[in-house]
């Protein structure tokens, strides 16, 4: 499976503006099958009572079935979503034929004040998509690995994100932790730029079941990564090295 990860600089507060733009990124980076834009990608990080967010998903979702539809191919994203008296952190993946697959962001970053305007969501969700299983992750969830851990449910973790600069030796690190612990891929969509916050490296990657990584974007710059999937590899090291048998059992929600 060919998948690319928009590093994308995004816009503060301007959802049309920042579709316009992946319209153009898109337009010179076709050829795959999964296309994953980074968190908030159509606000910036939307957790100031004066931040943008989308009002409905009516917009945002009918552009992104478009785009499926158009490239043959899935986009994934996630979008600041209004929900009632809070919001969600609420991460797409549509599927060329118009099917939508919802998670909501289960570990809100707190310490960025993500807590006080938006709710968790409670439920794991695995796609299937052209014979690939994909755990869905927003952000802050990459440091909670109990929740993450491979239930032999998964080949691959899809996760997106704004992670700030300050603590990019983290994100490279849990990035690789994730790969080796769980034997899976891992694709990790950041974001550049600024926001009123923080400042953004990047460093958007597929990282492999051994831990290497298999591309990675430069830091502080727009870019596009691409890179194939050997699905085949991953279930056959899997299988060949059953590390997950011996892993311990825990309560799970």
């Amino acid at each position: 499976m060919k998948v690319k990860l928009f590093q994308q600089d995004i816009i503060w507060g301007d959802p049309e503006a920042n579709r316009k733009h992946l319209d153009e990124m898109l337009e010179e980076n076709q050829g795959a099958d999964l296309y994953v834009f980074p968190e908030m990608f159509t606000t910036g990080f939307a957790t100031m009572e004066d931040a943008t967010v989308e009002e409905s998903d009516g917009p945002v979702l009918d552009w992104m079935k478009a785009k499926a539809k158009q490239l043959n191919a899935a986009v994934a994203g996630s979008v600041a979503l209004k929900t009632g008296a809070k919001c969600a952190n609420r991460l797409f993946f549509v599927t060329p034929e118009g099917e939508v697959s919802r998670y909501d962001k289960r570990h809100l970053f707190y310490y960025g004040g993500e807590g006080t305007k938006f709710e968790p969501g409670h439920e794991r969700v695995v796609v299937n998509f052209r014979g690939v299983r994909f755990l869905l992750l927003i952000c802050y969830d990459l440091r909670f690995p109990v929740w993450i851990r491979n239930r032999d449910d998964y080949d691959a973790i899809l996760v997106v994100a704004n992670w700030p600069d300050a603590r990019a030796l983290a994100w490279n690190t849990l990035l690789q932790a994730r790969a080796i612990e769980n034997q899976c891929y891992v694709l990790g969509c950041n974001r550049v730029g600024e926001d009123p916050a923080c400042r953004y490296t990047g460093f958007a990657k597929v990282v492999n079941p051994y831990g290497e990584i298999v591309a990675c974007a430069p830091d502080h710059e727009e870019a596009v990564v691409s890179a194939e999937l050997d699905i085949a590899f991953q279930r056959a090291y899997a299988k060949n090295f059953p590390v997950l048998e011996n892993a311990d059992a825990f309560k799970l929600l």
